[in-house]
């Protein structure tokens, strides 16, 4: 079988059966193995941040719930105490 070069592109060639186009550049290859490794660890890293960034929301509304509930009864325990004065 025969491949075709890419034109423009030496390290490409087109299987002209299944039209595919195959890299002969091991070097290029293995460039594009360990970029694409790299942006696999960045895209987790910033899917963790954005997951404890989350998380943080989640425990600020939380906390702000407990600090609303503790000033309501507070406000009562004090209209309470000024009913007796």
């Amino acid at each position: 079988m025969k491949f075709i070069k890419v034109e423009g592109h030496d390290g490409l060639i087109r299987d002209p059966v299944t039209k595919a186009i195959i890299n002969t550049n091991r070097d290029e290859y293995e460039k594009y193995k360990k970029l694409r490794e790299i942006k696999l660890k960045e895209k987790e890293k910033v899917e963790k941040i954005e997951s404890d960034v989350n998380s943080i929301k989640n425990d600020l509304d939380e906390i702000k719930s407990i600090l609303r509930s503790l000033i309501d009864e507070n406000k009562s325990r004090w209209n309470t105490i000024r009913r007796y004065f």
